[in-house]
């Protein structure tokens, strides 16, 4: 039967081969150069690392494994992952054998549960949701087999293993999360025929009638499953796995990152401004009116939340999806209607401003507006689906890094001292 397992057996012999024939002959070649406006604005821009999972195209936003992220909408989550790992989608077979490798591995231990019950009952989301990868750290096979001994070459392994047990259960406890957290009533088990993303919305226990619901998940959990190597919490779970941290722990790491205000609470911040914005105007404003406010607001020293990217100098094709769901399902919402709106009018206000790069939106500017509706009115659970998606990314990157034996992440740092004599002489 074709597996996950069995694909990345036969390819990565020759990737390592093909990776070691570049760095022993051309090893040499320069690829970057630093400036000190980019040593000390977050090392932005400098091209230091690899990642082989997914691109970002300024002017084409996010390509995984060679897809443009819009030809994926369509695709589940589970096909989503196989392609981060293998660079190829999976065919009926291997996906099937994915899907039951998910179901077979999704039972979350009591002791998890007893964990995150103990917890504070005010608690964030995030961070039960870290607290229970962390505590799970015991289950990792990897640690394992290597405090028994084992070759480097089979290294990718259990980190493979790890990989889809961790997988398998996210869902299971970010929903059981959500349930206790915002006081939803007991746990809803997973059904064993439901995909991975549907499995989701089910054990959310949001009503979901028409199957929409689960529709929004599916592509939720594809949209937000990679974005290069270089953003905070991939590059948090790199580090620490480039030390050979197993995964919970290397997880974990990541998901501290993306718990951060200028990371993964965005889309709750984007929704936070049209809900403002829809109360001062009791319902949805005219062009007219959102074009003053947007320029009240960014007269009054404030940005509108969700527009402006740090890479991407075109609409966020991820974006571009969100609004056509929204479009095809909820064209009445009118929370769904002031998004769509402000995609008309806020980017010619920036762009007639003049003070940033991008004056298009980005993935957090819709995301938020179509959860509401269906429903998931609470903010501080929103990142919480942005790290289950995104787990997929994290977990890919170290399964091939583990593969590839990827050295332990130490740049060289520099005093500002030293930065000062680097200056010329005036």
């Amino acid at each position: 039967m074709a597996t996950l397992q069995k694909r990345l057996a036969e390819i990565i012999p020759p990737l390592k081969d093909e990776i070691k024939g570049i760095t022993k002959n051309h090893g040499d070649i320069k690829i970057s150069e630093v400036s000190i406006a980019q040593a000390y604005g977050g090392m932005r821009g400098v091209k230091g690392m690899i990642c082989d999972t997914s691109v970002v195209n300024p002017d084409a936003g996010l390509i995984v494994r060679g897809y443009p992220i819009m030809d994926l909408t369509e695709k589940l989550p589970e096909e989503i992952f196989y392609l981060l790992c293998t660079g190829e989608l999976p065919d009926k077979a291997a996906l099937k054998a994915l899907q039951k490798e998910y179901s077979d591995r999704a039972k979350v231990g009591k002791y998890v549960w007893d964990v995150l019950e103990a917890m504070p009952k005010d608690s964030h989301p995030m961070c039960m949701l870290d607290t229970a990868v962390l505590v799970m750290e015991r289950e990792s096979e990897f640690r394992k087999e290597y405090d028994k001994g084992m070759r480097k070459e089979d290294y990718w392994k259990p980190m493979l293993e790890d990989s889809l047990n961790l997988l398998a259960k996210l869902p299971v406890i970010a929903a059981g999360i959500y349930r206790m957290r915002f006081n939803k009533g007991k746990r809803i088990g997973a059904k064993k025929d439901l995909d991975w993303g549907a499995n989701y919305a089910h054990m959310l226990g949001i009503k979901d009638k028409t199957g929409n619901f689960a529709k929004l998940m599916q592509l939720y959990l594809t949209l937000h499953c990679d974005h290069e190597g270089g953003n905070v919490s991939a590059f948090s779970c790199h580090t620490v796995g480039s030390a050979l941290s197993d995964a919970y722990y290397s997880v974990s790491a990541g998901l501290n990152g993306l718990a951060g205000p200028l990371h993964g609470l965005a889309n709750q911040e984007c929704l936070g401004w049209i809900l403002e914005t829809m109360k001062k105007f009791n319902g949805v404003p005219s062009e007219e009116d959102l074009y003053k406010f947007a320029w009240d607001t960014l007269n009054s020293g404030k940005v509108v939340p969700g527009y402006g990217h740090a890479v991407l100098r075109v609409t966020d094709p991820r974006f571009t999806a969100f609004l056509a769901f929204g479009k095809k399902y909820i064209p009445d919402d009118p929370v769904f209607q002031l998004v769509a709106k402000v995609f008309d009018v806020v980017p010619k206000v920036l762009a007639e401003q003049g003070k940033v790069k991008d004056p298009w939106p980005n993935v957090d500017a819709g995301s938020g507006a179509l959860l509401y509706h269906y429903g998931m009115t609470e903010f501080p659970y929103y990142t919480v689906l942005f790290a289950v998606s995104r787990a997929m990314g994290m977990l890919s990157q170290l399964i091939l890094n583990r593969a590839m034996g990827t050295a332990i992440t130490r740049p060289k740092s520099v005093s500002t001292e030293w930065i000062k004599k680097q200056i010329p002489a005036s």
